[in-house]
């Protein structure tokens, strides 16, 4: 078919690159397009988790133990003024413990770039500017949009801080098991041979060990005087150790089928050297691929790093992660006088949705064939 007869959609597809014509066919994934402006939203949290973060998310303050969910009125007497009420503890006589009730008679004006806590805004520049803020509150009242926890500490600014751990173990290990993953998925598939049967026996190894008693044993192994950073590192770490066998075997069964194409013979003739081949002609040919499955790997990623936090085995507090929150919510009894703990596990939900949607859309439109 020439140029000349081709459709209006055909003959645009025939002159574009791969890029171009995998991002055309992404736009007209709806859902994928969604899921992409989500994760682009939490990652710009991340960048600005100081900013945001309403409160200290250290603050500890046993008079704010266990406060409820505050909701911000927009309107008094019929003008804007965005404004939060006052608080005032009763002492609940079976279980001793103080609770919260709204008092309407106190207004704490809700303001825009107040000050709080310093902090270094992209981590340069000392401020004590945060987005939101209130005025003339006392020391056991503030902006609890989603309550508080058994210490006092403000649970959505604890959410905001523990993003940037999580969100950040889950590409760190990713971009370590993309390495890990192209480069023993390339040794197996184009060499073949003795190469492919050691990396594949190693993956079959890894494969047949139960996931959770692994993560257990090399957790386990790390030193408990470690700082939070030697932590976190070594988690990303075992996460990508653990995670890079599912991507080597994607990269390995693409080898398998380009090593015998003409442009590989062709390079081959010319004199090409075998990492120029692998890196500079095979590997951007599937390159769309190799994307879409790193996507898919990243909620993978995050889950295992809550999983591991969640069960003790990761990072610790003072550290701040998904992980670690969701510890609070352990606990039925806890639950039961503050289910909003259980904040912690929507955001978890709502990026793994988030990249497995985004992850489906870019693999179909990577897809030659679709």
């Amino acid at each position: 078919m020439t140029a000349a007869t081709m459709t209006g959609q055909e003959a645009p597809d025939a002159a574009a690159s791969q890029v171009a014509m995998t991002w055309r066919r992404l736009k007209r994934h709806k859902l994928a397009v969604a899921s992409l402006f989500v994760i682009a939203f939490f990652y710009l949290v991340v960048i600005l988790a100081d900013f945001l973060a309403v409160s200290d998310p250290n603050a500890v303050d046993a008079r704010r133990s266990y406060i409820p969910p505050q909701s911000i009125h927009l309107f008094d007497n019929g003008q804007f003024r965005p404004h939060v009420y006052g608080l005032k503890g009763v002492r609940d006589l079976k279980t001793f413990n103080v609770v919260y009730t709204p008092d309407p008679e106190r207004k704490l004006p809700v303001i825009l770039f107040a000050r709080g806590y310093e902090y270094r805004l992209l981590g340069l520049f000392p401020t004590k500017v945060h987005l939101l803020g209130v005025e003339g509150a006392k020391r056991n009242e503030g902006l609890f949009l989603l309550g508080t926890d058994q210490l006092g500490r403000d649970l959505l600014s604890r959410l905001i801080i523990a993003s940037r751990v999580s969100l950040s173990i889950g590409l760190a290990a990713v971009g370590l098991s993309l390495v890990l993953g192209i480069v023993f998925g390339g040794i197996s598939g184009y060499y073949g041979g003795y190469p492919d049967m050691v990396i594949q026996r190693v993956i079959e190894v890894i494969h047949s060990i139960p996931t959770i008693p692994l993560w257990m044993a090399l957790a386990a192994a790390l030193p408990q005087d470690w700082s939070v950073l030697k932590v976190y590192f070594a988690i990303t770490l075992i996460i990508s150790l653990i995670g890079w066998t599912e991507l080597a075997r994607v990269v390995r069964g693409r080898f398998l089928a380009l090593r015998e194409e003409d442009f590989v013979l062709a390079a081959e003739l010319a004199g090409s050297s075998k990492r120029r081949i692998i890196f500079r002609h095979m590997l951007p040919s599937f390159a769309s691929h190799i994307i879409a499955s790193v996507t898919l790997a990243i909620p993978t990623m995050i889950i295992s790093e809550t999983a591991l936090s969640f069960l003790g085995l990761g990072l610790q507090p003072p550290a701040i992660s998904w992980g670690i929150l969701l510890q609070d919510a352990q606990n039925l009894q806890v639950l039961s006088a503050a289910p909003w703990l259980l904040w912690a596990a929507v955001p978890i939900i709502v990026v793994v949705l988030a990249f497995n949607f985004l992850g489906d859309g870019l693999r179909d439109a990577a897809d030659p064939y679709h």
